[in-house]
């Protein structure tokens, strides 16, 4: 049966592999990011090794809205989430699998004529990399949603941005990176890396060590605790963000919209994914506090939108009781938290259902079926981390990618491959670089 919701700690582990003694480059973390780093490497001839705590897509990249969006990328992630877009539609080929991959374009929805502005201002941006975005007036706004109630003026458009299930697409790209080449172990958790002096020689998982001269970090929300264990600080913090799916209704857009309230995607399955648009989550612990400082712009900005929660719940990232140190012969964090499943915020589940039935009357009631919720990793700029770390040679790091990861992923881990093989990674990367938190070049986020 196909599934309708994301990976858990119930889904049956699909991948087993014995692990070898050594590999060409050994990948930290089985979301979409280190699932493609793993297939791009393995396709250009490495030798592979991805471990996963817990499942495939067993976190964010099967939590998320499913949304494979250009439109509104920080002008920065723009090359690379082009290429990203064309890269689903190549892997879509390869997987020979149906991965809920459709073209159906993403609208920002209006209210005033601010934002419209806001939104010209950005489709200029948009048109110096060729791509197709563009705002629409009200008129033709109406012709493609001509069910709608609610006070939109107009929109900004992107006919070719895309959708996908997330947790059908991604465990799909593992099959293939496995067809490839690439040894997959699930339940198998990185407790430290492998060091000699500080010269990255491989791993040490709960199944045994593994060298390697190059190692990737994909691990989501969990990448800085690991760096921590090695001495190595990074300014990530993570959010919780709700997610519910609809009843089966019928069509009244075959993509994905929001506006400044609440978030829609058309499924495969004919229901709608809905999300709220900015509200979130956050749950202070020791990192919150250790960080204060970096996060202070993007949460004033988001203040209204950010319920804050006293504390990270037991064996959670950032909890108060997670150990700093731990070592690598006994379990540790990562094994406390093999998937990390955060239960939804019902009032934000109940809100979405009723503002979507508002803005779409004829719908009738609107019912949201299944709630589930995922944490977002983010870092105080809002674009990730695509680099070799100064303090840990051998060590690449790809993460924060705030949100955006699910769309970028195939971008980013075609990059990150590359960069890793040492390669030629075909695009800037010097806006992703690790040091540009210590060393006064930060920028701020980016705010369409």
């Amino acid at each position: 049966m196909t599934p309708t919701g994301p990976v858990t700690l119930d889904t049956p582990v699909h991948h087993d592999s014995p692990l070898p003694s050594a590999a060409d480059l050994i990948v930290i973390g089985g979301g979409v990011a280190g699932v493609t780093t793993a297939y791009y490497a393995a396709k250009s001839g490495a030798r592979v090794v991805l471990c996963e705590k817990g499942r495939i897509a067993g976190e964010q990249s099967s939590r998320n809205w499913g949304w494979i969006r250009q439109q509104g990328r920080d002008p920065d992630e723009l090359p690379l989430v082009i290429e990203a877009v064309a890269n689903w539609h190549a892997l879509q080929a390869e997987t020979n699998e149906d991965l809920g991959l459709r073209q159906t374009g993403t609208l920002y929805f209006a209210s005033d004529e601010a934002t419209l502005q806001r939104y010209r201002n950005w489709a200029q941006i948009a048109a110096g990399h060729g791509l197709d975005s563009r705002v629409v007036g009200s008129t033709e706004m109406s012709s493609m949603l001509p069910d709608a109630r609610a006070d939109w003026i107009g929109a900004l458009w992107t006919p070719s941005d895309c959708r996908a299930e997330p947790w059908v697409a991604v465990p799909a790209l593992a099959r293939l990176a496995a067809r490839t080449g690439v040894t997959i172990r699930e339940n198998c958790a990185v407790r430290a890396l492998d060091l000699e002096g500080r010269q990255v020689t491989g791993v040490v998982t709960e199944a045994g060590r593994i060298r390697a001269p190059r190692v990737v970090l994909a691990g989501g929300a969990w990448s800085a605790k690991l760096l921590k264990r090695h001495g190595v600080a990074l300014p990530q913090l993570s959010v919780r963000a709700t997610v519910g799916r609809t009843q089966v209704l019928p069509e009244v857009f075959a993509g994905q919209g929001v506006d400044d309230r609440f978030a829609f995607r058309r499924r495969t399955d004919g229901a709608y994914s809905l999300a709220p648009s900015f509200d979130h989550d956050f749950f202070l612990g020791p990192a919150a506090f250790r960080h204060a400082r970096d996060y202070w712009p993007v949460f004033r900005r988001d203040i209204l939108s950010t319920n804050l929660r006293p504390a990270s719940p037991r064996s959670y990232p950032d909890a108060w009781t997670l150990p700093r140190t731990w070592s690598e012969d006994a379990p540790g964090p990562f094994e406390a938290m093999r998937v990390l499943d955060p239960p939804p915020n019902l009032r934000f589940v109940r809100r979405m259902a009723r503002q979507f039935a508002a803005a779409f009357p004829h719908l009738g009631e609107v019912r949201v079926t299944k709630a589930w919720a995922g944490m977002i990793d983010g870092l105080p700029d809002m674009i990730p981390v695509i680099d070799h770390v100064p303090d840990l040679p051998g060590l690449i790091c790809l993460t924060g990618l705030s949100g955006h990861g699910f769309g970028i992923g195939p971008g980013v881990g075609r990059v990150t491959a590359d960069l890793a093989l040492g390669r030629d990674p075909g695009h800037d990367l010097s806006p992703f670089r690790f040091a540009r938190f210590s060393d006064g070049t930060r920028r701020a986020a980016f705010h369409l």
